[in-house]
């Protein structure tokens, strides 16, 4: 890391619960011990992250850090892209996982602790990063994604768990899909169709991934990368509970690949068209549509900049000698 650049925290003190923020002593502390120039801005609103990273280049900062989980990230790197939409200056990304699912942290190569965020932040090393593009529902003008979209049960789950005021992380997923499965809404009938190929078919779920997992612990695309221009899918057929059930226990150590409903599937881009509606989507957690018709979805390559600690993941997963 340049000693001479600038760098601002955004921190959302209402993420994780509320627990983000008292997270702030411990920042201003790792980051003065690091020797790197910075200030903190604390979002006050829904939206305020992107508004803050929008102007963030042109206020001179060299380095935005979004310090939240994957909804304070997705506000940040909308503000970024649309700086890098008007021709301002964009800096580059980083993050800080004091969230609570912190999925984007994870396929991006990011740890999960504050102090190792701040050790990577310090070593520097750089990397392009793709970023999402999907337009329809209540974006018909697009919105950005880091992380990935869901479509279907895994967004009910979603907006489930959100409910829940006094339970966190994977256990407000469990009860969320244990609610969904109650009501286990039909699957709608929908036309895919990717890089000039086409599916048709009734679907309970499609994850678009560019990271790895959603939810905190369900690995959608184990083997996505967020520098590689494409998205990975994961497209389940019409299922019923048991089926729901098996796989949800498969998306936690990432075999759904085989699964005789499921296919996996890479794309740059894609459409996703329901004729009689029913489409219940979310991009990195936030609702886009919840009876939606259509989906336009790109990949945007190398778009913006991030620092990381390229292949993280891999050296953690590889077998010790």
């Amino acid at each position: 890391m340049n000693e001479k650049d600038r760098i601002l925290v955004i921190l959302n003190p209402v993420a994780g619960k509320g627990t983000a923020g008292e997270r702030l002593p411990e920042i201003e502390r790792l980051m003065s011990a690091s020797g790197l120039a910075f200030d903190i801005s604390l979002t006050e609103r829904v939206g305020h992250a992107t508004e803050i990273a929008a102007g963030a280049g042109a206020a001179g900062y060299d380095v935005v850090i979004a310090a939240g989980g994957d909804g304070t990230v997705n506000e940040v790197v909308n503000g970024l892209m649309a700086a890098r939409s008007t021709g301002r200056p964009v800096p580059v990304l980083a993050a800080f996982s004091v969230g609570r699912g912190n999925d984007f942290a994870y396929g991006a190569d990011l740890p999960g602790t504050l102090e190792e965020c701040v050790a990577v932040l310090v070593a520097g090393e750089r990397r392009v990063m793709d970023v999402g593009l999907v337009k329809g529902g209540d974006y018909p003008g697009g919105k950005y994604f880091a992380n990935g979209i869901g479509v279907g049960f895994d967004t009910i789950v979603g907006l489930e768990a959100a409910k829940m005021k006094r339970v966190h992380g994977f256990m407000a997923y469990v009860l969320g899909a244990l609610k969904t499965f109650l009501i286990f809404p039909d699957a709608p009938f929908i036309r895919l169709v990717y890089d000039g190929q086409a599916v048709e078919q009734r679907s309970t779920q499609v994850s678009i991934m560019n990271g790895k997992r959603m939810g905190g612990t369900f690995f959608m695309a184990p083997d996505a990368e967020n520098h590689d221009g494409r998205f990975e899918l994961c497209v389940a057929e019409r299922l019923n509970r048991r089926e729901m059930i098996d796989l949800m226990v498969r998306y936690t150590k990432g075999t759904q690949a085989g699964h005789a409903k499921i296919t996996m599937m890479s794309a740059s881009s894609l459409t996703i068209t329901a004729p009689d509606g029913g489409l219940i989507v979310h991009a990195d957690g936030e609702t886009v549509c919840v009876d939606g018709r259509s989906l336009e979805v790109e990949c945007l390559a190398g778009a913006l900049t991030i620092i990381c600690d390229p292949g993280r993941v891999a050296r953690l997963k590889a077998p010790r000698r």
